[in-house]
């Protein structure tokens, strides 16, 4: 569970008809005005509440509705077309919303029965028939109109009623709306510096918080070290017991190591409850500092807890991609931290993984316990993860920083897949992909992410398109 208390998303609707309609044709006003609490109550879901402002059919009423949308702080409008509106009963709500807008082209259903219509054999009543359907007419006009004054829209086109496809996009994109909610007020901790030399780690925090929104919360190491000073013995003995709950803790792992991770586990929960952080980047040797060297040589177990419990944390200083792994876990696919370890060109498939934390919540089966004598390529020794994701969908996801200073979204959709792994006390998966292991890595790696990525499971490439459309940053889907 996150210590960043979740505000749920708020979403604006309102619906659009021209009220001179009203007087010519009896019982349009009131057909309109059931279809917008049709499409009022299919919003509706946990975690998100719907600010509906019902039916504005005049500027004056536009005017209005756009103050509240502010006043009511939405996250996002849906604009439901329910027949032709004049532009003018449009603008003034997106002008003061000031938030993504997705306009809702949606029909009573799949076709007017022409032969009953055609029957109808008054012509009034027959016009007034036909506005109920009208819903295409002003799509063009609203588009143009929101071209022609900069402001960003989504469509979404198909029914009300008996249409499973449209209702999974508006899904998608409520979801897609949830997460950039959930980053716009995110605490993300980072602790200690860079793994020296890794330049494609290096980033701009502002940029991410320019792009995302949220908090960088900088912290010390010392303040972990700190910490495990006051962890009682009792708090270790019961870590460890939730260690062997939690973990297939390996026969070889020796107490007083078992003991040493649990001191930091508890101490870690502490800084993040502290600090309420939604998400950690850390990288320390603490050499010449033994209590320092201490608390990071014995953080994986406590960091691996935290990342299945919502927190996600990245090592080596890696604050791009633990964006992208709060942006995965946020979707509820989970997102382990991920580099490239090797190429099987016999089963045509790429070895990923990490040393560091892994996603307990999306391993396949229960994630390994290992001892290390040595941290390749970093201070210490102690226990690590093994474990590999969940055999099935999964989606990769890297959030790049480009040049011109600006960030983009890389994301490619694959299998996890059963076979050998490395059994090295890494997190290690075998990850077959539909554009086969050569052109995928070669389109990557052409993107210009860093070495690093988030793997979650599911194939939520989609999603990922539509937060990257909502948060106004390019996404490239490789496969």
């Amino acid at each position: 569970m996150t210590y960043v208390a979740e505000a749920p998303l708020r979403v604006g609707l309102f619906s659009i008809g021209l009220d001179a309609y009203w007087p010519q044709f009896e019982g349009l006003e009131q057909r309109l005005r059931e279809a917008s609490a049709r499409v009022a109550g299919r919003l509706e879901r946990p975690g998100v509440e719907v600010v509906n402002l019902g039916m504005i059919d005049s500027p004056e009423k536009a005017a209005e509705a756009g103050m509240a949308f502010r006043r009511e702080c939405v996250d996002l409008l849906f604009l439901h077309v329910t027949t032709y509106a004049l532009s003018s009963t449009v603008l003034p709500v997106v002008r003061r919303a000031r938030v993504p807008v997705v306009v809702l082209n949606l029909a009573p259903g799949g076709a007017i029965d022409y032969a009953r219509f055609n029957a109808m054999g008054d012509r009034g009543r027959m016009t007034g028939e036909w506005l109920a359907w009208c819903q295409a007419c002003p799509a063009p006009e609203i588009a143009n109109v929101f071209r022609r004054c900069g402001i960003p829209f989504f469509q979404v086109t198909g029914m009300i009623d008996g249409d499973p496809e449209t209702w999974a996009e508006i899904g998608e994109w409520l979801d897609a709306a949830r997460v950039a909610h959930t980053m716009e007020r995110n605490r993300m901790g980072v602790m200690g510096r860079y793994y020296a030399g890794m330049l494609d780690v290096y980033s701009d925090m502002t940029l991410q918080l320019a792009t995302f929104g949220g908090h960088v919360e900088v912290l010390e190491v010392d303040e972990l070290a700190a910490l495990r000073g006051g962890v009682t013995a009792d708090e270790i003995r019961r870590r460890v017991e939730h260690f062997r709950e939690a973990f297939d803790v390996q026969p070889d792992c020796a107490a007083e190591e078992l003991e040493r991770a649990a001191r930091t586990s508890v101490a870690l929960d502490r800084m993040a409850e502290r600090h309420r952080l939604g998400s950690l980047a850390y990288y320390y040797e603490g050499s010449g500092n033994a209590a320092n060297e201490d608390a990071i040589s014995s953080i994986i177990l406590g960091t691996s807890l935290l990342t299945a419990r919502g927190v996600p944390v990245a090592g080596e200083f890696e604050l791009k991609n633990v964006q992208a792994m709060k942006i995965m876990d946020a979707f509820g696919a989970g997102g382990s931290f991920t580099e490239y370890y090797a190429m099987d060109f016999n089963d045509d498939v790429v070895l990923m993984g990490h040393d560091g934390p892994g996603h307990l919540a999306i391993a396949e089966g229960k994630t390994k316990v290992r001892p290390l004598g040595v941290y390749h390529g970093k201070v210490g020794r102690g226990l690590s993860v093994e474990m590999s994701v969940k055999h099935g969908p999964v989606t990769l996801l890297s959030v790049a920083e480009a040049a011109g200073g600006r960030l983009k979204l890389v994301a490619a959709q694959g299998e996890s897949v059963a076979g050998p792994i490395l059994e090295i006390g890494n997190t290690n998966s075998r990850y077959r992909f539909p554009i086969g292991a050569r052109r995928f890595l070669n389109e990557w790696s052409a993107q210009g992410p860093a070495h690093h990525c988030a793997a979650g499971v599911g194939h939520i490439a989609g999603k990922i398109e539509k937060l990257g459309a909502l948060v106004g940053v390019e996404t490239v889907r490789v496969c």
